[in-house]
């Protein structure tokens, strides 16, 4: 779709030396390349949960496209709100993919949640799949409708509101790393940082309109006010680039999701996995712990950010961390069959139906 509708490219970062940070051998070798020097694919970890700042409703579809350079994109699961489970041909494939739908009612949602993670880690962990589990923290976009709720919130907690992002929050992330971690002892966190470039002209032709267009999320401006799915693929204007900046933590050694039961039996008497009964029962202490190394490292994102619009690099120094400028094309078109070749049996047995029932 991204290469053939909304032609864009990925250029993608490394944290070297904060909080997440990569060792220089790795970022100098986490690039494999063709013989033409294109970047194919990405060594990322194979188990993990994403988490990145959420700006556009296109935002998973690029996180999704940044999972094919990990080979990881056959196994990923993605949170949405459960309105888009019925949103036609998307929604349906989104459902074939097991994505998971919550109501944005936590008391409803964590049993639902906990379940399904402890299924899909099982299932990675006993056949040595990969897994990735993408969240947004941040529950929603930033907009001139959710800046003063972000405010509002940090005013109760007596901090800092953020320029750039929202605000986190920690509890669906934190059940969710409960979850897996207990099925998945070397689960990895990716935090990215995702940044839409600045102003730039393109120019831009269809049958409506030929002429430059003004394309690009300003420091001041909501990307959700530039780029969304309709823009992207139907008006034929994507974003000329898309800035991510990876970070990345082992959850058992480096994030405080507080201790979990040993000794354990993976499946509880109720049907539920482990998950549930790790994710639940979480003591408030170890609630905040986990709470405050989020929103820290949300800060640290909006720093991120704002270094972003000032150089337009998330890296410091390109010298330790050059940037890798990805194209979004696939590796060999021979895959569009693989992606589309489900449709064939369902059109088959549509039209044999059809033919069928005009014999008779």
């Amino acid at each position: 779709m991204s290469q053939y509708f909304a032609p864009t490219r990925l250029v993608i970062t490394f944290e070297h030396n904060g909080p997440g940070a990569f060792s220089q051998d790795e970022i100098d070798n986490v690039a494999i390349r063709g013989s033409d020097g294109r970047v194919l694919a990405l060594k990322l970890p194979q188990k993990s949960i994403l988490v990145a700042n959420h700006q556009v409703y296109a935002d998973w579809w690029y996180a999704w496209c940044l999972t094919y350079f990990m080979d990881t994109h056959r196994d990923v699961c993605i949170v949405l709100k459960k309105s888009l489970k019925w949103v036609p041909i998307i929604g349906w494939g989104m459902q074939f993919f097991n994505f998971i739908f919550l109501a944005r009612s936590w008391a409803s949602d964590r049993l639902y949640l906990v379940k399904q993670l402890g299924l899909l880690g099982e299932r990675a962990q006993d056949h040595d799949t990969p897994l990735t589990f993408i969240l947004y923290p941040e529950g929603t976009l930033v907009s001139p409708d959710t800046r003063p709720v972000s405010k509002k919130y940090a005013d109760k907690l007596g901090i800092s509101d953020m320029s750039h992002t929202l605000l986190p929050r920690s509890t669906g992330l934190h059940y969710s790393l409960r979850a897996l971690s207990s099925c998945v002892p070397d689960l990895q966190l990716l935090d990215v940082t995702v940044g839409y470039p600045g102003m730039s002209y393109r120019f831009f032709l269809n049958r409506h309109v030929s002429h430059p267009i003004l394309v690009g999320v300003p420091p001041t401006g909501y990307g959700q006010s530039y780029y969304t799915l309709r823009s992207i693929f139907f008006d034929q204007i994507p974003p000329p680039a898309v800035h991510m900046h990876i970070r990345r933590f082992d959850v058992a050694k480096h994030v405080p999701i507080g201790a979990l039961p040993s000794g354990a039996s993976r499946t509880q008497p109720n049907g539920y996995p482990q998950g549930q009964t790790t994710g639940i029962d979480v003591p408030e202490d170890e609630r905040e712990v986990f709470d405050v190394w989020l929103r820290d490292r949300w800060f640290e994102k909006d720093q991120l950010m704002q270094r972003f619009y000032d150089t337009g690099s998330f890296s410091p120094s390109l010298d330790k961390s050059p940037a890798l400028d990805i194209p979004l094309q696939l590796r060999n078109k021979r895959e569009i069959l693989d992606a589309y070749c489900f449709f064939v049996p369902a059109i088959i047995g549509y039209a044999w139906t059809k033919f069928c029932h005009l014999a008779l």
